[in-house]
């Protein structure tokens, strides 16, 4: 190699390695972060049990478009932006497979004491 290159190298090198350094401990995981949170909120539907981004606990009653009504207490109703909730704490569930859940039985309850 020649000289020239040799410097060249020598003195973009360590830039190029932090270039991408950032691009993959940084750039990429926050990228996949906000995706995953576009799919949560596209995915939110009447009945979810969400947690907003001020850590109110709370059930969505009705959405449209980007405006969610949440209850968090008996006959309380607050109306929220799509983009306040911080979680869905029944991600992937609809309200029937939650009213369908399987208590243990007696039995099963015996069982797990006796381990």
């Amino acid at each position: 190699m020649s000289e020239g290159i040799i410097a060249l190298v020598s003195a973009y090198g360590p830039l190029v390695a932090m270039v991408i350094a950032f691009y993959f401990f940084l750039y990429r995981p926050q990228r996949e972060e906000q995706r995953r949170r576009d799919d949560m909120l596209a995915t939110l539907h009447k009945g979810n049990k969400v947690v907003t981004v001020g850590g109110i606990y709370g059930e969505i009653l009705e959405i449209k478009n980007n405006v969610i009504d949440l209850k968090i207490a008996d006959k309380v109703v607050v109306k929220l932006t799509r983009s306040a909730i911080s979680r869905n704490i029944t991600q992937g569930k609809s309200p029937q497979m939650e009213s369908e859940k399987e208590w243990p039985t007696e039995d099963e309850k015996k069982d797990e004491k006796e381990e």
